[in-house]
């Protein structure tokens, strides 16, 4: 316990020394934001003068009409400058899921395609070739083998002839 405990009185203390500190350097700040802006309105907006005659008034009227216009000008600037910058970062945002692997992938749809129209697609015009993947294939020849077909007679026949007791005495005499 090497740390000293403070008593709640020398920590009220500290708190409103901090707090006095903290408003004065609040009210500071407010001093010199309300200079910086009488600054830039004597800057950029000069007093108004008001015009004697109609021919002073209708000068006055076409300066303020180009501020206007060039005000807005800078506005619509500024706002495709931001739209551009939210498509990038939007961008940005896609890319990081990408890599980051959260990206949920959509259900695709089957598409029947041949090979010809797959490479088709990939490729472009750059294909030319046909491809017949059925022509490459090797032919194969079935040999039929002899013992395999083996002369079984009529299974009828066969049938009759076991039917019957007849049939059991002839099996167990054959046998024997």
């Amino acid at each position: 316990m090497s740390e000293k405990k403070m008593s709640s009185s020398r920590k009220h203390q500290l708190k409103s020394l901090m707090l006095s500190i903290a408003k004065g350097l609040l009210e500071e700040e407010e001093r010199e934001r309300e200079v910086e802006r009488t600054r830039y309105m004597d800057e950029n907006c000069p007093s108004l003068s008001m015009p004697r005659s109609m021919q002073e008034l209708q000068e006055l009227c076409r300066e303020i009409h180009h501020k206007i216009d060039v005000i807005d000008e800078e506005r619509y600037d500024l706002e495709m400058k931001v739209i551009k910058t939210n498509k990038e970062i939007d961008d940005l945002k896609i890319k990081v899921q990408d890599l980051m692997g959260k990206f949920k992938k959509p259900v695709l749809r089957k598409v029947r395609m041949s090979a010809d129209a797959m490479l088709k697609a990939l490729l472009g015009s750059k294909h030319t070739v046909n491809l017949d993947l059925r022509a490459n294939l090797k032919q194969v020849k079935k040999e039929v083998k002899e013992e395999e077909l083996r002369d079984v007679g009529d299974w009828r026949k066969n049938i009759e002839d076991k039917s019957g007791m007849d049939g059991r005495k002839k099996m167990f005499e054959a046998e024997a």
